[in-house]
């Protein structure tokens, strides 16, 4: 995805928020706060986006947004059950209507074979209780995968929860 589309993908998800009065928050791991850089690209977007939540260790994740260290432990950072408790946790830190929670391996190094480089996990919260996870494993460098999970993110909560604002 190019940059202006990038733009374009983070605009139309603030039309909707602001159509809806609604505010989204993130907690990014692997894609370092590139989310938000996409969301704050967007003249007017604090409107619907007041902060966000880069928590790359294991020890940001508990401390900033109250992942558990037993969940850590057993399924890693890069698992489902890290990314609900990421995006629920960032949805009560951040008092917002939607969450965004993404963990995965960038690479070039980390990965194994039951997860390899590229391995991304999403979740999705929001104040009415919905949710989503969804696990996709991307090619290419660092910046690639990281871009990818980017516009990925965004997509998902464009389409499981936007589109028909």
């Amino acid at each position: 995805m190019t940059d202006s589309e990038l733009m374009q993908l983070s605009e139309q998800v603030g039309l909707a928020l602001k159509a809806r009065g609604a505010t989204l928050t993130t907690a990014e791991s692997c894609t370092g706060g590139w989310i938000a850089k996409a969301i704050t690209d967007i003249a007017g977007s604090s409107a619907w986006f007041e902060r966000s939540f880069v928590t790359y260790s294991n020890e940001a994740k508990s401390q900033m947004i109250g992942v558990r260290e037993v969940t850590l432990e057993q399924y890693g950072a890069v698992s489902e059950q890290v990314v609900i408790e990421m995006a629920i946790g960032a949805l009560r830190a951040a008092r917002a209507d939607f969450a965004i929670s993404v963990s995965g391996i960038a690479g070039p190094d980390g990965g194994s074979a039951e997860k390899p480089v590229g391995t991304v996990w999403f979740g999705i919260a929001t104040v009415a209780g919905q949710g989503i996870t969804q696990r996709e494993c991307f090619e290419g460098d660092r910046e690639s995968v990281r871009r990818q999970a980017t516009a990925y993110a965004l997509n998902l909560l464009w389409q499981q929860f936007l589109q028909n604002t």
